[in-house]
């Protein structure tokens, strides 16, 4: 599974080009297609065979009414009913059933066991999942996109840029540069891919109330982008409970399969946990909540190869040992839950004026280290 979230992004790029995505030839107009699967058997052969040839899907995953044709040709033999059924249940793609345990594929409604086990035999064989060298997964590893964050200082921290198909959290005082830094990158996503960009959207979840487009806008200008096909690009959502931010996140992973996606925002996630959950008689179900959302998050990163960015609130300690001269301790919310979860952490904390520092917190490869940027008009840049 790690070697297709790294390798993914890299093929769902080359396939396209510009800044607006081409259009998808899934989804529900495949599905009302699909009406009888033994009647069509040939015409759905006939067409993932074209699919194979280099028709794949624009936005880097395999459709769904793949799973129409007979067993004999990689297929599982679903009709439009068993796609529909699918669908309802947040399945869109087939990266999607490859990826989930079989128990939770037999639970959606009109599956069973015996449709549930030839959906899972046919999207592994559509979907690999093998083992690899060392030399292959740095291959791959050398082949991932990763976007700029705006700041060279900062892209020099992180060896290139926040990476795709993985999660990076960043988190720190309010004030000290996050929301500013999601703006930022939604659009330097857009940008090709030698300028740190990925020629992709951006999805932005916005759990507090700070998206602003105007600031899109700003940063447009200063790459020199169109203001409008840079406000197209991106798609917004505003969650209002904690709830509501999980099943945006269902609606998510039904859009990046309708066009080509590089970026997935939260800011924040955990705010409204926080809020809905209250007390340490809900510490527990707060942390089941949350650990079931990162795992949500994750899963979306494997399958369409996002780069997944979110924001993080903090705590002060009090109870700390460290010197008064150190300022006021502090630690991210969340715990363990968001700690496992997430690849890379950046702690950023305020500096003189608009200068903000990035330290790394926690990464699987990345050594310790800060750097220096700063807040201007034109997003986040070197001071």
């Amino acid at each position: 599974m790690a070697e297709q979230q790294e390798a993914r992004p890299a093929k769902r790029i080359r396939r396209g080009a510009g800044n607006a995505p081409g259009n998808n030839e899934g989804g529900d107009g495949a599905i009302a297609q699909v009406e009888a699967p033994q009647a069509q058997a040939q015409g759905v052969v006939a067409e993932a065979q074209a699919a194979e040839q280099g028709a794949t899907d624009e936005p880097g995953i395999t459709r769904l009414d793949r799973l129409c044709a007979p067993v004999e040709h990689s297929g599982a033999g679903l009709s439009k009913g068993d796609l529909n059924n699918l669908v309802q249940a947040g399945i869109h793609c087939v990266e999607t059933a490859a990826f989930m345990p079989l128990r939770k594929l037999e639970q959606v409604h009109g599956i069973g066991q015996i449709k549930a086990a030839r959906i899972m035999a046919a999207a592994k064989q559509l979907v690999p999942m093998r083992m690899v060298s060392a030399a292959e997964m740095l291959q791959m590893r050398n082949n991932m996109v990763q976007l700029s964050t705006g700041s060279s200082q900062l892209d020099g921290l992180l060896r290139g840029g926040v990476e795709t198909g993985q999660i990076t959290e960043i988190f720190g005082e309010f004030r000290c540069g996050k929301t500013q830094l999601c703006h930022t990158m939604c659009v330097t996503c857009q940008l090709p891919i030698e300028k740190g960009g990925a020629e992709s959207k951006a999805l932005y979840i916005d759990t507090e109330g700070t998206f602003r487009p105007e600031r899109l806008v700003s940063v447009a200008k200063r790459y020199g982008l169109n203001e409008q096909d840079v406000l197209e690009n991106v798609t917004c959502a505003r969650a209002y409970n904690a709830e509501h931010q999980e099943k945006l996140l269902v609606e998510a992973a039904a859009v990046f399969c309708e066009s080509r996606y590089a970026l997935l925002i939260v800011d924040s996630a955990t705010g409204l946990f926080r809020t809905d959950y209250i007390g340490r008689s809900e510490l527990a179900d707060r942390q089941q909540a949350l650990n079931k959302f990162l795992r949500i998050l994750q899963r979306i990163a494997d399958e369409h190869g996002v780069a997944v960015l979110i924001t993080n609130q903090v705590m002060a300690t009090p109870d700390s040992s460290a010197p008064s001269f150190m300022g006021p301790q502090i630690k991210p919310i969340g715990g363990h839950i968001i700690g496992h979860a997430s690849q890379t952490r950046l702690m950023f904390r305020k500096g003189k004026g608009e200068q903000r520092i990035c330290k790394i917190y926690d990464s699987p490869h990345l050594p310790e280290g800060e750097a220096v940027f700063a807040i201007s008009e034109g997003g986040i840049r070197d001071p």
